[in-house]
């Protein structure tokens, strides 16, 4: 009978979304509180490679994205989003603005060294469920030194700064599992 392993630690990043600067900040600070410091962090990019969530969000909307020092267990992002999707509503009673039912998406995700995966509550067919009203999809996978799209891939996670910088959160996410591979090699040489 094949035994199962542990999956390997992931990092967690989160993609924010709104066109209040003053309340992606109070997004980010949420975060930081909820989930820990960040290691990098974006810069703020418009949003107009579509105007999707125009009605929902209102005009003039911003990305940027997170990413967090702590890595995590892969199984833990359907709890996440839940707490994510928690921290929209938040955000949404505190700012009050009658015009604009969503203020800011946050959407959570991890990067692997292999690909990169958004959690969402919509299911499509190119998803797959992981409990609490929750899926994932594989948004990037890294292939050949660079991260690649999908059919699917939302247009601004198609975007060549969007890449480059989770190049960088895949170069540190590297260098983290590298120490701490290293670190256990050392732990089982004392043992």
């Amino acid at each position: 009978m094949p035994s199962t392993r542990r999956p390997l630690p992931v990092k967690l990043f989160a993609g924010l979304l709104g066109g209040d600067p003053g309340l992606l900040r109070r997004a980010r600070q949420l975060l930081v509180r909820r989930f820990g410091p960040l290691d990098l962090e974006s810069e703020v990019w418009p949003f107009d490679q579509t105007d999707y969530y125009e009605l929902e969000m209102g005009p003039d909307l911003k990305r940027c994205f997170l990413s967090f020092e702590t890595p995590i267990d892969p199984g833990a992002l359907a709890g996440i989003k839940c707490e994510t999707c928690a921290l929209e509503r938040q955000l949404a009673e505190d700012c009050a603005l009658p015009s604009i039912n969503r203020p800011v998406n946050i959407d959570p995700g991890y990067v692997d060294l292999g690909k990169l995966v958004l959690a969402t509550t919509k299911d499509a067919s190119h998803r797959i469920y992981l409990g609490h009203r929750v899926y994932a999809e594989v948004t990037l996978h890294y292939q050949d030194g660079a991260w690649h799209t999908s059919p699917w891939t939302y247009p601004d996670y198609g975007r060549r700064d969007t890449h480059a910088f989770f190049a960088s959160v895949r170069e540190l996410f590297l260098q983290q599992r590298r120490e701490t591979m290293n670190l256990r090699d050392l732990d089982e040489a004392d043992a």
